[in-house]
């Protein structure tokens, strides 16, 4: 190997002197490296060493970095001075030198304490403008709003009608399904407990306030939120990708009126329906397990219902619909718009929404159910 192109290396000398020489450009920086190593362990014989540029006829970016890089090591284990630098090479090196991060940084960098709360401190910086960015969200969805109810004409019905199906009927099935093995499970563990007491005719109390009250409403929003919720975010994220919002924009057309509005309004009519239709599905799945299991006759089960369970306890469940419809139609719209064009952001916020949508789906009805509790309804 041709070591003396690029490096010369005098022993004789106390100290011993490295002349560094020619171009040092990127193309000839395998070979430089090579050289350097085929070196090495000559110079770390050396107890002081002398690095002379006075041969360096130009350098770039890459190979200064290089340099700087076993600059490094070497200090790290041998004595060396740098002599006979040009001012170009001087003028690149304090260039590429200023990017590289300084010993106090990576000293912080190796603190687990200072990394942990730099962590906390990022991520809280993330989630104050996630919230900002939402907030943001909401204001642009509310002026569309406000611009609606002033021309209702801009009002996409065709378009709302559309996402009521895909929203709502489209979505009965799993929501019976869901509904009903709910009203079974929790009728046939009450009836469990009741028998134990004879309170058997207590099991419709429990069924008609716990079911219309509580548990559809919940289950029915989380289902729509991981269904239709998480549909939102990718239909949205796929026109961010496909550049379809970029060219509604540059057209002129306001995307909060076209896409948002429709899909906040859909939501809103069709997930009461379908609170309604979980109520209905999951009081008859209790009923069968009323007849089965503690031989309560249909007729005994629909009167004691009628007599004991007030219709407050519906209206509860129903109060709470278009609340929970917003959120999550607003939280899938929104993080559809924050889709980066590439496919992977696709997967990532469309489970951000479904996570989102329910756990403020579940503190909501946490609220509400405090609120409710104190007002006596």
């Amino acid at each position: 190997m041709d070591d003396k192109r690029y490096f010369y290396l005098d022993i004789s000398k106390k100290p011993a002197l490295l002349y560094f020489k020619d171009r040092w450009q990127i193309d000839s920086l395998d070979l430089i490296e090579k050289s350097f190593k085929h070196l090495l362990p000559t110079i770390l014989k050396q107890k002081e060493l002398v690095i002379d540029l006075s041969n360096i006829s130009s350098i770039d970016t890459g190979s200064m970095i290089f340099f700087i890089t076993i600059r490094k090591e070497l200090k790290e284990k041998i004595n060396i001075k740098t002599v006979n630098a040009s001012k170009s090479f001087c003028k690149m090196f304090r260039l590429v030198k200023g990017f590289e991060p300084s010993d106090k940084e990576e000293k912080v960098k190796t603190n687990r304490l200072l990394a942990l709360v730099s962590h906390i401190g990022e991520k809280s910086v993330a989630v104050l403008q996630d919230f900002l960015q939402f907030l943001d969200f909401l204001g642009h969805t509310v002026i569309a709003m406000w611009q609606i109810l002033l021309h209702p004409s801009k009002f996409r019905i065709k378009e709302t009608v559309g996402n009521i199906y895909t929203a709502g009927a489209t979505a009965l099935p799993i929501v019976a399904l869901s509904s009903f093995l709910v009203g079974i499970v929790i009728a046939f563990q009450s009836a469990v407990q009741l028998q134990k007491y004879g309170g058997d005719i207590f099991i419709v109390d429990m069924i008609g306030i716990s079911i219309p009250r509580e548990l559809a409403p919940l289950i029915t929003a989380i289902i729509v939120a991981g269904r239709s919720g998480s549909s939102y975010t990718a239909q949205i994220g796929v026109m961010k990708i496909t550049e379809e919002i970029d060219a509604m924009k540059i057209m002129g057309f306001d995307i909060y009126r076209f896409l948002v509005i429709p899909r906040i309004a859909a939501m809103i009519i069709a997930l009461p329906l379908l609170i309604f239709f979980a109520d209905i599905i999951g009081i008859y799945g209790g009923l069968l397990v009323a007849k089965y299991q503690l031989d309560i006759t249909p007729a005994q089960f629909l009167d004691r219902l009628h007599s004991s369970v007030d219709v407050k306890h519906y209206l509860v469940g129903i109060l709470k619909a278009p609340f929970f419809a917003f959120i999550i139609a607003a939280i899938g719209c929104f993080r559809g718009f924050q889709v980066s064009k590439n496919t992977e952001s696709i997967g990532k916020y469309t489970t951000i929404s479904v996570v989102n949508s329910i756990f403020l789906v579940i503190a909501l009805d946490a609220i509400f159910s405090i609120i409710f509790t104190e007002l006596d309804i």
